[in-house]
């Protein structure tokens, strides 16, 4: 073994690169207050940057394969997928997400657009190549922003700008608009008002319009603030009855996703079953085969409380609709993560080895669960909220969302878009 001056040069060169680019959301947050942009104060990159390590690695190594010290002979794409996927575990879920999304251009609006972490992520949005985003924003407020934050974004060049305040397009959307909801209370004075001032209104109706493939909203506010406007807009996918959200907590040994856990406060059956099925859907574009397991206090007819039976009920309508799809419920929560559990409870369950869709009765269960998960088990290593049931790709984030969950959720719109467009031609 060795370290010769190839590979100190190549380590020198990787930190030097990395300085140059723009820092992220993490850097930003733990030396705020500072301008960490390259130059005399800043020119080495901070100790938190999550970066350096497949950054400086793969340089490290490279070097030492060319210069024939390296005893054996890497893959280097593939160490640096295994050295980001230990950095950022959302990596190796969202692998082919973002290949497909690499492969197409998509016009993705993000409502939010003078939002600092939104302007982050369409940094590495740009940088990656998942998208062309739209940003909804004031052009001199995003201006300020971009060199406040360090960003090499231009407008017109890296991202396009609807400006709420000034607009030509002002006057086509609000008729619009309020020909759409005319007959829901909206009158044409109300329709102007909202034009102007509801960011999520404003993606909505570009999408509508055919400016724009699909929107990410929601880093504030409540998730029905933002889901009344999709729906008065965009509405449901047809055949879809209800819309619902689903979460991923990706964990050291497995990733689950959890559903319904923002909109259905009381589901019944039968929507249980919608979401259950329109959720093994949206698993099965990761490339995962969807196993669910429908949850319950009661234990395969241990109880025959209300939430039980609508929960026995919904198994039965989903089988009728979805034979194929492995399932089974009601259970309890141990024995859809462990088989050696289920199988002493039940030892027939048509469910094999560990559920990777956990199906809650309420909204209350759901979203205490995946809380719970994604502090204590997850590390707050998070996918979503994934809007089920709505007609165009649209997401809702939440007010805690992360610069990599933006990223990540950017390129998940994008497939989304991807798929309508394909199915638009057939």
């Amino acid at each position: 073994q060795e370290i010769n001056d190839a590979m100190k040069l190549a380590c020198i060169d990787a930190i030097a690169s990395l300085a140059r680019q723009t820092t992220t959301a993490e850097v930003g947050e733990a030396y705020e207050g500072e301008r960490l942009a390259f130059g005399p104060e800043y020119l080495i990159p901070k100790p938190f940057d999550r970066r350096l390590l497949p950054t400086i690695a793969v340089a490290v190594a490279k070097a030492a394969i060319e210069s024939g010290a390296a005893r054996r002979i890497l893959d280097l794409d593939a160490y640096r997928q295994q050295l980001e996927a230990e950095v950022y575990r959302s990596s190796m879920l969202m692998r082919g997400v973002f290949e497909v999304a690499r492969k197409s251009t998509r016009r993705i609006v993000f409502a939010e657009g003078e939002d600092e972490r939104v302007l982050r992520a369409v940094q590495v949005v740009v940088d990656e190549g998942l998208a062309r985003p739209i940003l909804v924003g004031r052009p001199t407020v995003l201006k300020q922003r971009v060199e406040r934050f360090g960003l090499r974004l231009e407008p017109g060049k890296d991202f396009d700008v609807i400006n709420p305040e000034r607009d030509d397009r002002y006057r086509d959307y609000w008729q619009e608009y309020y020909r759409l909801t005319e007959r829901k209370g909206v009158s044409q004075a109300y329709a102007k008002i909202e034009m102007r001032r509801r960011l999520t209104l404003i993606g909505a109706m570009m999408i509508h319009m055919g400016d724009a493939d699909g929107m990410l909203c929601g880093t504030f506010g409540t998730h029905d603030l933002h889901r009344h406007y999709v729906d008065q807009v965009i509405g449901l996918k047809p055949g879809a009855k209800t819309y619902a959200a689903m979460n991923a907590v990706m964990m050291t040994r497995r990733t689950v996703f959890i559903a319904d856990t923002y909109v259905n406060a009381d589901p019944t059956a039968e929507q249980i079953a919608e979401i259950t099925l329109l959720a093994a859907d949206e698993i099965r574009r990761f490339g995962i085969v969807p196993k669910a397991a429908l949850l319950s206090h009661s234990n395969f007819g241990t109880s025959d409380h209300p939430s039980a039976a609508k929960m026995r009920q919904a198994l039965a309508l989903v089988n009728a609709a979805d034979p194929d799809l492995e399932i089974d419920g009601e259970m309890h929560g141990d024995a859809a993560l462990s088989e050696e559990v289920r199988m002493g409870a039940f030892p027939n369950s048509r469910l094999k080895g560990e559920a990777n869709l956990l199906v809650m009765p309420t909204v209350d269960a759901a979203n205490i669960s995946f809380n719970l998960l994604k502090v204590s088990s997850g590390g707050g290593v998070t996918l979503g909220p994934i809007l089920l049931g709505v007609a165009k790709p649209v997401n809702i984030l939440t007010p805690s969302a992360t610069v990599r969950r933006i990223v990540n959720m950017t390129a998940l719109t994008v497939v989304d878009a991807n798929v309508q467009r394909q199915q638009a031609l057939l």
